[in-house]
């Protein structure tokens, strides 16, 4: 028996277009499923939650749609009983695809998950926020604090607007609005403290991106030393009083962030993030408020995952 959690609604309606597709070769070959399908926020982390609290059966349960719809997974997996996940991408990003290596062939990427003898594990990142950090979020991609998550949150506001993305699609919004979002930055001072033990000061802090995988905002690589099997977070650094350094920096991260003046790239399994002021902050693009302390760590090879 296969479990799917569907997104219909990723990628603009792509995730209802592959369902459909997918479901009508399940049909066909006879194969056991049951599937479900979200319509709003949350949806996916609470059937996740339902199929996997108190199970002591294995199981497998497939997610179809962005980053988005697994992260919200992921966040609601009860670890109860060995569970293996499939993916097949139908977001507009779909950096996690990107950094598994995986087909971006629905039919093929679900052929190639019945087929499967084998499985990995992969790490996933933990973001406590809120008053005594007493809020949690699991993250598969990324978590970060700044401009990029000030990116995120416009462009999920411009979505429930219902503005479309621009015909270059979602690395072309993600492009404009970053740009739009320096020109509006005003980097701030705070600290890192890594592993408990080092602590680094920053005086204009435009953003801090923690990854688990390499990739972010629909293809810009952040973090080219991310190992998602590691059991380490790559934590990125933009740091820096001119707008125009930031601009290139951000362009730039199409080839991937490279060490130069205003970027500092660390690797550590857990930090401690503290900027002077409220600042947006995003894990896998989903927006999760303003705050000024986070407490993010890495959990090791956890999430068995086939491809």
């Amino acid at each position: 028996m296969y479990y799917f959690i569907v997104n219909p609604n990723a990628g603009w309606g792509k995730g209802g277009r592959v369902w459909r597709v997918l479901a009508c070769y399940m049909e066909k070959r006879q194969v056991e499923y049951e599937a479900y399908l979200t319509t709003e926020k949350g949806d996916a982390r609470n059937i996740a939650r339902k199929l996997t609290e108190g199970r002591r059966e294995p199981l497998v349960i497939i997610g179809v749609g962005g980053d988005g719809t697994m992260n919200e997974l992921v966040d609601g997996l009860v670890f109860c009983a060995p569970v293996t996940l499939g993916y097949i991408p139908a977001g507009s990003a779909n950096d996690l695809r990107r950094g598994l290596r995986l087909t971006a062939n629905p039919l093929r990427g679900m052929k190639r998950i019945f087929a499967a003898r084998r499985h990995r594990t992969i790490d996933y990142g933990v973001l406590s926020y809120g008053e005594q950090a007493v809020e949690h979020r699991r993250f598969l991609v990324s978590a970060g604090i700044g401009m990029d998550a000030a990116v995120c949150q416009e462009i999920a506001e411009r979505r429930q607007r219902g503005k479309k993305t621009p015909p270059g699609g979602r690395s072309l919004s993600y492009i404009l609005t970053g740009l739009k979002q320096i020109l509006k930055c005003r980097p701030c001072k705070g600290y890192i403290i890594l592993d408990g033990v080092k602590r680094v000061e920053f005086n204009h802090i435009a953003f801090i991106s923690c990854q688990i995988q390499p990739y972010e905002g629909g293809g810009f690589k952040i973090a080219p030393g991310a190992d998602g099997s590691d059991g380490r977070l790559e934590i990125c650094v933009a740091s820096h009083a001119s707008r125009r350094k930031l601009i290139s920096v951000f362009l730039e991260a199409f080839r991937g962030v490279r060490r130069q003046k205003g970027i500092r790239c660390y690797q550590c399994g857990e930090a401690v993030i503290h900027t002077e002021r409220l600042l947006p902050v995003h894990v896998d693009g989903e927006c999760c408020g303003l705050h000024s302390d986070l407490q993010i760590a890495c959990v090791p090879r956890k999430v068995r995952i086939v491809g």
